[in-house]
């Protein structure tokens, strides 16, 4: 599973922090979201408390970077994707229940890939 921490200027220049997350032992933090995650996409609902951003990302903060583009139709170009190196975990049981409310595994039909480079 993966996070997307996604930031916008006042220009509109966009960059996205990805986190990735792999089977393991539950997440707390991300555990207080899904308490009152939405039974079907494009569904809302507000957190009585906030989540910690900071607690989602990795201790070791070194990243990835490429451009690439928007997660969501359009699709658009031109975002700046940092990549986390280093993998959190989540239970079965969050991936589960994520996987029921989106009812498929992407959310974006795969793109091209241009003239990306990564950079390290």
């Amino acid at each position: 599973m993966e996070a997307h921490f996604v930031h916008a200027d006042k220009d509109g220049n966009l960059a996205v922090i990805a986190v990735m997350f792999k089977t393991g032992e539950k997440n707390a933090e991300l555990e207080k979201a899904w308490a009152h995650m939405p039974e079907n996409a494009g569904e809302k609902n507000a957190l009585p408390k906030s989540v910690d951003a900071n607690t989602l990302l990795p201790h070791d903060h070194d990243y990835y970077r490429f451009n690439g583009s928007l997660t969501t139709p359009p699709c658009s170009e031109g975002v700046w994707w940092l990549l986390m190196k280093y993998f959190d975990t989540v239970s079965k049981e969050q991936i589960d229940k994520f996987a029921h409310t989106m009812h498929h595994p992407n959310n974006r039909p795969v793109q091209p890939i241009n003239a990306r480079v990564i950079l390290k």
